[in-house]
């Protein structure tokens, strides 16, 4: 049974491709996912989901529960690690142009069981991801909603459900309607079409960068740099402030860096993937990193780090300058429409990884099957943006965040290991792109992810583990015994 639970799927060099010519094999008259998307249309779908979370809501909470203003060093630290599985995720992109992500290179390399546990771990990283950004975008929409005079109350802007010192306790709200609302419209115009998704966040994005560039240009002049002493606050406990602090606001923000990884999962969409997937994946990590180490020092120096946890902290930091509370609304705007892109490139990854997982046999037919019209995987868009309403609504962020980052350093940690198992079992594969010093980068890539994972989750142990029981059940259950590969199908 070992045997066949590593077997893995054989890997052949992808043909070059262009617009319009599926790569993924189909069925007779089935309908397929069609090739439109440019290295622009890629590199911006990356900016789109990496600009958001982290700058708009996670900074904040990063700084003052964990780095203080340290928080700079964090997203140093998890660019690093990002840096060094996104070589990774380019060489494999180039050379497996396909839907699944990490799943499919996890299957190539490692076997169908560690690709079945990536696979579930991704649906951490897409599926809660998408209902993390949703709940931040409620705050900057209600705190918009509040300055016109006409906010939601608490009871419809807020999750029942907090995590308080490791327990689950009700907050006495109903359910966090705009959350659910966002998540809802974005989930329609991913039935819609790849297309018309990759143009609306084409636009969200110059939005939301020209609102970042607003926001330090007009901010630098009432920087205190008082606020970043001491740059490294004093230790006071696991995962606050010192160097402990520094890892676990690393680990938290590195959520905000998952955009680069959502950009793989539309290599089967991508006009040129061998050339564009590389371009895409390290083009949108490198910008969207220095815009977040300038935000951070930027937030840090407005307001002191301990006033910066709020589901807003960039509003925050503006309310406390009259002068600037002109920005406060631009950058809410920009805001909403930056983590809108957030949700819409979440929202479409988490549908394609069900759908080569379906492809595979691992996962109900049901998930691959394509709209005739639309050419999208619409009923796994449909079940996806289900579920991830009723996230968003009931769950609060801190703890969907950090769950996001544990499925999402579980994935890049893969990645990195497989690069190094494919280089050994086949060596002359055709790689438009590789990754250079391999021997070195991908070690390097396991090590930094695995360290992230492993130092600051521990209180969420058990709810991983929880997670990964249920993914193996469904294993077991159903992919096993109608695996494609294992069947011969």
């Amino acid at each position: 049974m070992s045997k066949g639970l590593f077997i893995t799927k054989p890997v052949q060099a992808a043909p070059h491709v262009d617009a319009g010519e599926p790569v993924e094999g189909s069925l007779q008259g089935e309908a397929t996912l069609k090739r439109t998307l440019t290295a622009r249309q890629l590199t911006m779908l990356g900016i789109g989901a990496v600009i958001g979370a982290g700058i708009f809501v996670l900074t904040g909470h990063a700084a003052a529960e964990h780095a203080g203003p340290a928080i700079v060093l964090s997203f140093v630290l998890a660019g690093i690690a990002c840096g060094l599985a996104g070589l990774c995720y380019a060489e494999f992109a180039s050379m497996l142009p396909v839907s699944g992500s990490a799943y499919s290179y996890a299957y190539a390399t490692l076997g169908e069981f560690v690709a079945w546990f990536i696979g579930w771990n991704l649906v951490l990283e897409y599926l809660f991801a998408a209902s993390t950004v949703a709940v931040g975008w409620s705050g900057y929409f209600n705190s918009l909603l509040t300055s016109l005079g006409i906010g939601l109350p608490a009871s419809l802007s807020t999750a029942p459900l907090n995590v308080v010192d490791g327990s689950i306790v009700y907050t006495g709200g109903l359910f966090n309607l705009p959350a659910v609302a966002i998540v809802a419209a974005i989930s329609w115009l991913c039935y819609v079409g790849i297309t018309q998704s990759a143009f609306v966040n084409s636009i969200i994005v110059a939005i939301k960068v020209v609102v970042i560039l607003l926001f330090v240009a007009f901010s630098l002049q009432f920087v205190n740099p008082d606020n970043w002493v001491p740059f490294v606050p004093e230790n006071q406990g696991p995962g606050r402030y010192g160097f402990d602090g520094i890892v676990r606001g690393a680990a938290v923000v590195f959520f905000a860096y998952i955009g680069f990884d959502a950009v793989s999962t539309a290599a089967g969409e991508a006009k040129n993937p061998q050339r564009d997937m590389p371009i895409g994946i390290l083009g949108s990590l490198l910008i969207c990193t220095i815009i977040y180490i300038i935000v951070s020092a930027v937030l840090t120096g407005l307001l002191p780090y301990t006033q910066l946890g709020t589901p807003k902290p960039v509003a925050t930091a503006l309310e406390a300058y009259p002068s600037l509370l002109w920005l406060k609304h631009v950058v809410e705007i920009g805001a909403i429409a930056g983590l809108s892109s957030v949700i819409l490139v979440m929202l479409m990854g988490q549908p394609r990884i069900f759908y080569a997982m379906a492809q595979d046999g691992l996962l109900p037919a049901i998930f691959k099957r394509v709209h005739p019209k639309h050419q999208t995987p619409h009923v796994g868009t449909v079940i996806v943006g289900v579920v991830a309403c009723l996230l968003a609504g009931f769950l609060p962020i801190g703890l969907l965040g950090e769950l996001v980052s544990m499925g999402t350093l579980l994935a890049f940690a893969t990645v990195s290991a497989g690069v190094l198992v494919l280089r050994r079992t086949q060596p002359s594969l055709p790689r438009p792109f590789r990754v250079p010093l391999a021997t070195a980068v991908c070690p390097l890539g396991v090590v930094a992810c695995l360290y992230l994972f492993w130092q600051p989750f521990r209180e969420h142990w058990p709810l991983m583990v929880g997670w990964t029981i249920v993914g193996f059940v469904i294993y077991f259950g159903y992919g096993y015994r109608h695996s494609k590969l294992r069947n011969g199908a």
